[in-house]
């Protein structure tokens, strides 16, 4: 099948979403369980607990004796209460990562308190076409509400009014948050789910359809559970530890000169995608192919572009003494389980 398709549905009970390109699988959303902690985006009214010396963070108390980690907390005093958000999944038994800096995204605008002014995302570059998107937003009450509102790409092509109409409603749900500072630990605002992910994050000219086995994406999730990627004749293998995940990429059969090479490169290409489908982050450490230190520059642009399309947000660090490529990626998704699709 060509063309881009939004499958909505559930995966062991779980609410999901999964994007398919040509055929292929590009993307999946799956909700957490019951006993996953916070995920990111989610909005509380937390109660600053005990400073954590030397390091410059609070820990703060959430509801059902949940705790976060607040850094930048300098003259935060215990028994404060304030407004947190989550900022990515916390690491096992570790607090939950947390801001004092709220955001409210939707499809096709950001609206961010305690920042001024209207804005409009760097990706758009023709200044006609940012000029109409700001006019839109004029047609809501975004020029006197005294927050940040930025543009997203996801408001191209959509219609004026349901620009205004977003930016309107996100306006008022932080009003709301920003005003609800009264009583103990609560959730304010839960985080979306894999549906209105899709919505708000995938291209909204995608058709969206229901039935995972009907368009293949119970088969595509089957070949997840396996740790080896072919790359032509090399191969690279994904395996998630305590500590880091570890990629370890192999020539295979390819004995010519330049065999590191061409599947280091393969591996930067197919990287992004085989994290994200895997709901991977983290600390992730490359064992690349041998090749010479002379073409480290081009795999490193080839990596760089890669992941320069990925929506999540990944560092990339550098080279180790011992030859290794590590990253850093931000934890958005939880590990997607093994044995999903049975």
């Amino acid at each position: 099948m060509k063309g881009a398709l939004i499958v909505l549905g559930e995966l062991a009970g779980r609410e999901a979403a999964a994007r398919l390109l040509d055929g292929k699988l590009e993307d999946v959303l799956l909700a957490p369980d019951e006993n996953a902690p916070p995920a990111p985006g989610a909005i509380y009214r937390a109660v600053a607990e005990r400073p954590l010396k030397g390091q410059g963070g609070m820990m703060m108390s959430l509801p059902d004796g949940q705790t976060a980690l607040f850094r930048g907390a300098t003259g935060l005093k215990p028994g404060t209460t304030m407004l947190v958000q989550v900022t990515s999944y916390a690491e096992p038994h570790k607090a939950v990562p947390v801001t004092d800096r709220l955001i409210f995204k939707g499809r096709s605008v950001i609206v961010t308190p305690g920042a001024k002014g209207m804005n409009v995302s760097r990706q758009i570059r023709d200044d006609d076409l940012r000029e109409t998107l700001l006019e839109a937003l004029h047609r809501s009450r975004a020029p006197e509400a005294g927050h940040g509102v930025i543009l997203r790409t996801g408001a191209v092509g959509l219609d004026p009014d349901d620009i205004a109409e977003e930016a309107d409603s996100l306006l008022d749900l932080a009003d709301a948050v920003l005003a609800d500072l009264e009583g103990g630990p609560e959730l304010l605002v839960d985080a979306p789910g894999p549906h209105d992910l899709a919505w708000r994050e995938w291209p909204h000219g995608d058709e969206t359809v229901q039935g995972f086995e009907e368009h293949g994406v119970l088969d595509a999730l089957a070949l997840l559970d396996q740790e080896e990627i072919a790359l032509g004749q090399g191969s690279m293998f994904i395996e998630p530890t305590r500590a880091l995940v570890a990629v370890d990429v192999n020539t295979g059969g390819d004995f010519s000169p330049a065999a590191g090479l061409k599947v280091n490169l393969a591996v930067a290409k197919a990287l992004p995608r085989a994290l994200r489908l895997r709901g991977l982050g983290g600390q992730i450490t490359l064992d690349l192919a041998p090749m010479p230190k002379k073409d480290r520059k081009q795999f490193e642009l080839s990596l760089r572009s890669a992941f320069k399309a990925d929506l999540i947000e990944t560092s990339l660090v550098g080279w180790t003494p011992l030859g290794h490529y590590e990253l850093q990626r931000k934890r958005e998704r939880l590990p997607i389980p093994k044995g999903l699709a049975q």
